[in-house]
């Protein structure tokens, strides 16, 4: 009788497990009646008028994400995280410095992609009136000019800060809850931008290139994620720098 022939098919391990979603609270959705239907195919059910997400799609979701931002990483895309609210905007903006990826965490100015031409004269004055200060070469202006010349730098470092390393506009974008960030989804899509996109059950998935969907309020859960799409576009840029 033949031996029986072994497998040698590899499973994909994958980056982040259900179960450590699970504990980090991934699985709640928003309330019944809060709910976009056309989210229906990431619901596993429903609990005390809560939805719950099925996260083994949510698991598979995210690897595809970060695969794609590899590849856009090595491809050296313009790649921002963008995450404003309160439980997402430390995380993200840790995530981003650690990774050298640019950032929004305060509120999405209209025309970071559209009118970036503007936008970067901004960042441009930011940078200028920053290393004119630090040269001391604002100390010949009256107390009042230096006192207003410091609230505009700490006005435009609050908005634009984080994309000050960007030198053309915005490819990729990573966002933190589709359903809050409408404007800079909107913008993105208007310009056919690639769109990696945290969406709770309130969210419309249409337009997300890779929707990753979970609860997109959880703190641990944010960071589990955001964690994963720092490390996969560093990945891509070191395969990037390896070329």
């Amino acid at each position: 009788m033949a031996a029986k022939k072994k497998s040698t098919e590899v499973v994909k391990k994958t980056r982040v497990t259900p179960e450590e979603l699970f504990e980090a609270g991934a699985h709640f959705g928003h309330m019944v009646k809060r709910w976009n239907p056309k989210m229906k195919k990431y619901i596993w059910g429903k609990k005390a008028g809560i939805h719950i997400f099925d996260l083994e799609k949510t698991v598979a979701k995210l690897d595809e994400a970060c695969d794609a931002l590899i590849k856009l990483a090595a491809e050296g895309k313009n790649i921002v995280l963008v995450g404003t609210k309160r439980q997402a905007k430390d995380i993200v903006k840790t995530a981003a410095l650690e990774n050298k990826i640019a950032y929004v965490t305060e509120r999405w100015l209209g025309g970071i992609i559209t009118n970036w031409k503007q936008v970067k004269t901004r960042i441009d004055k930011m940078l200028d009136l920053t290393k004119k200060r630090e040269a001391g070469e604002l100390k010949k202006y009256t107390k009042k000019e230096q006192i207003l010349f410091d609230r505009e730098i700490a006005k435009l470092e609050k908005f634009l800060g984080g994309l000050s390393d960007l030198k053309t506009a915005p490819e990729v974008l990573i966002i933190i809850d589709t359903h809050k960030e409408r404007s800079a989804v909107r913008e993105a899509k208007n310009r056919g931008l690639t769109i990696v996109g945290v969406v709770d059950t309130n969210s419309n998935p249409d337009g997300i290139s890779y929707a990753v969907p979970m609860n997109d309020d959880a703190t641990k859960a944010i960071e589990i994620v955001v964690k994963q799409f720092g490390k996969a576009v560093a990945e891509g840029r070191i395969k990037k720098s390896e070329e």
